[in-house]
């Protein structure tokens, strides 16, 4: 595979919109790009089943870190997904019925020959907050209902805790719960939906000040430092979208450990980028959809994460 030129998609959302700056898809498109790949662009719309074979409206791509124009599209082609030799599912969320429709669609381009990165069956099962719970040993204190007599419970237990749905990114809808908080039942309300939507709940972890760590997992293995997310005087959230600051940090004793326990589970289920986002001494998610934060460790550290990614996937074809 190595002797032949690789035949890379990317769905992702309109790369018009995008910020170069800050995208990681962007950072994988300019690393494919440098190794002489052949690149093809899709949206989530342009996939679509005809007589049991999955097709798309495919456009061919070449990009420029440039943020004048960074972009050239092809004429669109109608082809077989699986002549292509990998797709980049980089979709953002929100995770909704349309992006469990096109995991659907992909699981059978995967099994007409396509690998897909990540896998599409395990996006769709691998909920970002519920995931996490599956390492129990690296949780915090967790509850997932939608009873909010039983959240209420969870919240006295724990005195300070953290709600948030299920299907949010950006910190969108996660609210802090003080002992006390007169808005404590409004809050329930609107979050569970009157008890028809099912909520993470968590015991408040302070060390957020410190920085909500996210740590990139690269076919298993974790890059050897995390961006902490920082928040701003007054704000109870550390992500970037709500305005925190980051900073680089290398990844503490306890990280390492959960990386070299997590990681593994994570390669065996075709989850080759993976963000790990950790505060303090636990992990609060486990991103498989879009995870970002590649070009802030990239400048940081004068790395090149996307060669880490795209090294992988080269192994991963070879097999």
């Amino acid at each position: 595979m190595t002797d032949k030129i690789i035949r890379l998609g990317v769905l992702m959302d309109p790369i018009d919109s995008i910020n170069i700056k800050k995208d990681s898809s962007f950072a994988m498109l300019l690393e494919a790009q440098k190794r002489g790949w052949d690149i093809s662009y899709l949206e989530q719309g342009d996939v679509y089943l005809e007589d049991g074979i999955v097709h798309a409206q495919l456009q061919a791509l070449s990009v420029e870190d440039n943020t004048e124009s960074w972009f050239e599209l092809g004429k669109p082609k109608d082809r077989c997904l699986d002549e292509l030799d990998v797709l980049l599912m980089r979709k953002d969320p929100p995770f909704d019925i349309e992006y469990i429709y096109s995991t659907y669609l992909l699981e059978m381009a995967e099994k007409q020959g396509l690998l897909v990165i990540n896998r599409s069956e395990s996006i769709r099962s691998c909920n970002e907050k519920l995931f996490a719970t599956w390492f129990p040993q690296y949780c915090p204190e967790t509850l997932v209902s939608r009873n909010q007599e039983r959240i209420k419970q969870f919240h006295d237990t724990h005195d300070k805790i953290v709600v948030k749905p299920l299907d949010g990114m950006g910190g969108a809808m996660i609210f802090q719960l003080h002992q006390g908080d007169n808005n404590r039942n409004v809050i329930l309300e609107a979050i569970t939906d009157h008890g028809k939507r099912t909520i993470m709940a968590q015991r408040f972890l302070p060390e957020y000040k410190q920085g909500d760590k996210r740590i990139l997992i690269i076919d298993g293995k974790a890059f050897p430092y995390a961006l902490a997310r920082l928040p701003v005087e007054g704000e109870g959230r550390a992500n970037l979208a709500a305005g925190g600051s980051y900073k680089g940090v290398a990844l503490t004793e306890r990280e390492h450990e959960i990386c070299h326990s997590i990681g593994p589970i994570l390669k065996e289920k075709g989850l080759m980028f993976v963000g790990l986002d950790v505060i303090g001494d636990y992990i609060t998610e486990i991103n498989v959809t879009s995870p970002t934060c590649i070009r802030e460790l990239d400048t940081i550290y004068d790395a090149n994460i996307s060669a880490l990614l795209m090294d992988a996937i080269v192994e991963h074809l070879a097999k």
